[in-house]
């Protein structure tokens, strides 16, 4: 069975730049498509990023292209989520998904696995 758990969000300021991480376990790394999404208060669950499962095709939303970059370590079995120029629009909980694919898909049910979310509140 498949885990995924995320780290690295919290309480941040505006323009910050924090990273979130997300630890995969208990399946083929190397065969996933991964991704991030995040849900505010109130709003549905919706794409932020996603990366192949060759890391060259990468995808974002148009609320982060250029401020957010995906990126993942085989080795570590990990997906990252560098996030820059953070605003407060970006308050939510963020989730990573994966699902055994080549190319990264934007919906909720492209997505196989997926981890319990981190909070991330951005607050001046």
């Amino acid at each position: 069975q498949v885990q995924l758990v995320e780290s690295g969000g919290g309480l941040v300021q505006p323009g910050d730049s924090p990273i979130l991480s997300c630890q995969a376990s208990g399946g083929t790394f190397s065969t996933f498509s991964l991704a991030w999404f995040r849900q505010a208060p109130g709003k549905e669950r919706e794409f932020v990023a996603g990366i192949g499962r060759y890391s060259g095709y990468v995808d974002y939303a148009e609320s982060v292209n250029g401020r957010f970059t995906i990126y993942k370590s085989v080795h570590k079995e990990t997906v990252y989520l560098q996030m820059n120029r953070l605003k407060f629009e970006d308050t939510a909980v963020y989730y990573c998904a994966a699902a055994p694919r080549v190319v990264p898909g934007t919906s909720l049910h492209d997505y196989d696995y997926w981890g319990q979310g981190t909070q991330v509140t951005v607050s001046s």
